[in-house]
């Protein structure tokens, strides 16, 4: 995999109560993905980023929530997100990069 797409598959961390919790008791990261991207690219790009090895990848489509506007009804986009188990004994630090 090139690495524009590398940068193209993962467009950032998923912050939410439920992944915190994820990450503190499980060893599971969440990320906001490409909605084209696969299980086997999502791996090969948190492995290449970050460095560790990945256990399994699942994801999600989240659909976009409706939202009533001054305008009439709107809807927002929908995004896929991938939950990344790491292997046991692999730690995901996202302040550096491996190089």
């Amino acid at each position: 995999m090139n690495q524009e797409r590398v940068f193209k598959v993962l467009l950032g961390p998923h912050i939410s109560e439920k992944a915190t919790v994820l990450a503190d008791k499980q060893g599971q990261f969440v990320f906001k993905v490409a909605t084209d991207a696969t299980k086997l690219e999502i791996k090969k790009a948190v492995e290449g980023l970050f460095g560790v090895k990945v256990e399994r990848v699942t994801t999600q489509n989240v659909l976009g929530k409706s939202k009533r506007t001054a305008r009439g009804l709107g809807k927002r986009n929908d995004w896929k997100k991938a939950v990344i188990s790491l292997q046991p004994g692999q730690e995901l630090d996202f302040t550096s990069s491996a190089e």
